[in-house]
């Protein structure tokens, strides 16, 4: 591809020599004045230099609704299930580690994708999955004549027909640094899609699942050998060129950190959701009676799900198994036990040795969390990409899908997320009538006036649902409704103590077929 450009004209515009947008984080909230506490206080309240709990509702949702966003989808076949979608991030790291994507395929039989992905070690690995990964669901699930059309298209030099239509927030860049190796790796994959004789077309449901299997893989196997590549070439022996420093978003960077992802594709009906990692999704099901219930469609990968954790220590022998995972760990310092890049749970321990021991320079510019080989680096790789897809009809009961990063998990249970959603959805809480129950005393009735008075308002306040969980998330009462003094000082935390309490937040909320209103 030396020398070569091209385009991926139309809805989204890919640049193969070079990206508009340079790599950055989404912008931060505006900055809050910083808590203190008073000289000689003992007292562990956060002060403002006014109370926290006087910052007014303005400031609030100034915060809370600068990065949410919402789109309509057209009615018809085009939208495949999905009547719109509304979306949400609340950064806790400066700068925030999350990302989200939302697109259209547009060609083949086409499809809506959804994603959050959460970033560990920065966000350089978040940031290029979140923007690369669609197109490699795109290409793992278009018929090969379409391919083949792509590539003659390329070798052309005419323009290439667009595979995606994005919807995203202003703020969340659509194009990657990076953009010639970006699409070189792309191309790659389908030429190899097309050199392999022994594929056939599987039935709908078969081919979805492998080709969301297939391409979360082999995005992570083409970070790693961009990274190698890029080590190579930035060899100490090597004359740098000027301004050829470390960048950001190089390769290198972007595979030492890493990240999870849960991606949801709907098409004609049928949601599949390819989990990698501890970020959810959860469907949002009407019983008959109008009652709400919660269906996960994700496990975590993690020490806390059993299965997960016999997977991992069966892949290495028993005398590692003291090693392995400890303290909830992967080799005592990973939380998921599934990720995009992290590469230094992967890479043989020759490779892993060149860096640390020959390359300064390169550990220098990555994260601190990185900089040092993990203990007991015996049997690799440790970490996988391969996700766990999950397969599901669309039903007329199933009015919802959440997809959340773990910080939203770790705030709230499932039930009580589907529920808020839920009476958003439907007004239930400005229809149903308060019936005091046997021995409710008169305290007892005021707390239940009083919550739903807050129910009504939170959800009056928000026309976004994404922004709806955020605000219940960090300002519950406790019963149900939002106490705006509790939801002001968590709002109120600076970036040294607000990771204390809680992680970056990023939420999607689906909404399927028509609502019964």
């Amino acid at each position: 591809m030396q020398g070569r450009t091209g385009t991926f004209s139309g809805h989204c515009r890919f640049k193969l020599h070079q990206c508009r947008r340079s790599l950055s984080s989404p912008s931060p909230p505006p900055e809050l004045p910083r808590l203190h506490y008073p000289a000689g206080s003992g007292s562990r309240k956060y002060r403002t230099g006014q109370e926290a709990g006087q910052m007014s509702s303005f400031q609030i949702n100034r915060i809370l609704k600068a990065n949410e966003y919402s789109h309509a989808l057209p009615s018809g076949p085009a939208s495949h299930g999905v009547l719109d979608f509304h979306s949400n991030m609340l950064p806790s790291n400066r700068p925030g580690e999350d990302r989200r994507s939302n697109a259209t395929c547009l060609q083949g039989r086409g499809g809506v994708l959804f994603g959050v992905f959460d970033g560990h070690a920065g966000a350089v690995c978040a940031h290029a999955v979140s923007q690369r990964l669609f197109y490699y669901v795109a290409v793992a699930t278009l018929p090969l004549k379409t391919l083949t059309e792509l590539e003659q298209a390329v070798e052309e030099e005419r323009a290439v027909p667009p595979l995606l239509e994005w919807h995203n927030h202003p703020q969340d860049h659509n194009c990657p640094d990076g953009g010639a190796i970006s699409f070189h790796s792309l191309r790659n994959y389908w030429q190899e899609r097309l050199e392999d004789e022994d594929e056939h077309e599987d039935e709908d449901g078969g081919r979805v699942t492998s080709a969301m299997v297939n391409a979360f893989r082999r995005l992570d196997y083409d970070l790693s050998v961009e990274a190698q590549v890029h080590l190579f070439m930035s060899s100490p022996r090597r004359v740098s060129l000027p301004g050829e420093a470390l960048s950001p978003a190089s390769p290198l960077r972007v595979a030492m950190s890493g990240c999870t992802a849960c991606v949801a594709h709907v098409s004609n009906g049928v949601l599949h959701v390819a989990n990698l990692g501890d970020s959810r999704a959860v469907l949002g099901v009407q019983e008959p009676n109008g009652r709400w219930s919660a269906v996960s469609l994700t496990n975590d990968h993690n020490a806390q799900n059993p299965d997960e954790l016999q997977r991992v220590l069966g892949e290495h022998p028993s005398s590692e198994w003291r090693t392995v995972v400890r303290h909830d760990r992967l080799l005592g310092l990973l939380l998921p036990f599934r990720a995009f890049g992290n590469v230094r749970f992967k890479w043989s321990p020759e490779m892993l040795s060149r860096i640390y021991e020959t390359r300064p320079d390169v550990l220098s510019a990555v994260s601190e969390a990185v900089r040092t080989p993990p203990p007991h680096y015996l049997t690799p790789p440790y970490l996988t990409a391969q996700p766990e897809v999950t397969r599901h009809r669309i039903r007329p009961a199933d009015k919802f899908l959440v997809l959340a990063t773990d910080g939203l998990w770790e705030l709230m249970h499932r039930q009580a997320v589907v529920q808020l959603v839920g009476d958003q959805l439907t007004g239930l809480q400005q229809q149903r009538p308060i019936i005091p129950g046997v021995g409710t005393t008169l305290g007892g009735l005021q707390r239940l006036l009083l919550e739903r008075r807050g129910r009504v308002m939170s959800v009056l306040e928000d026309q976004n649902a994404a922004t709806h969980l955020l605000r219940h998330a960090l300002g519950d009462d406790g019963y149900g409704a939002v106490a705006p003094n509790r939801l002001a000082k968590m709002l109120s935390l600076p970036a040294e103590l607000a990771r204390r309490y809680r992680d970056d937040i990023t939420i999607t909320v689906i909404h399927l077929n028509e609502p019964d209103l």
